[in-house]
């Protein structure tokens, strides 16, 4: 599975004008999961994500997790985190079919709140609108290949 991670103060989604997702600040969690993907690597990225120590302490020094700052997750579906670009026309095919793809992006979003992190979502296979204010900004990409 593929992540890409941003600390934010704020990001919500919407679908057809409505808000169907909406954090303070947290982190925005753009998910993807490729071929053969199983629910063991969604437990392990999962893991890692509540465990990171992105977030500001008192003397605002990034050491802080997820659930450590009492913040919320919002997880994002996004197949072109898959995307082979070897042409100039991206191909999305190293993505794990939709069916797939969904049980894994349920999956994931269930791993992430057993970490006790409070989750919003948008819609699988929707056409969605993010928006975010970036905190710092920053930006963490994973990959389980690579955990």
């Amino acid at each position: 599975m593929r992540a890409l991670v941003q600390r934010v103060s704020a990001a919500r989604v919407t679908v057809n004008g409505q808000i169907t997702g909406e954090i303070g600040p947290g982190l925005l969690i753009l998910i993807c999961a490729m071929q053969g993907d199983t629910r063991a690597q969604s437990a392990k990225l999962a893991a890692k994500i509540a465990k990171l120590r992105i977030f500001r302490d008192d003397q605002g020094k990034m050491n802080l997790a997820l659930t450590a700052a009492g913040n919320a997750a919002l997880i994002v579906s996004q197949f072109t985190l898959a995307a082979d670009l070897r042409g100039n026309r991206p191909g999305f095919s190293p993505a794990a079919s939709p069916d797939e793809a969904n049980l894994l992006y349920q999956q994931f979003t269930a791993d992430v709140a057993s970490h006790g992190v409070t989750t919003a979502n948008g819609i699988f296979g929707a056409d969605m609108a993010v928006s975010l204010t970036n905190d710092g900004p920053v930006t963490i990409w994973l990959d389980t290949a690579t955990l």
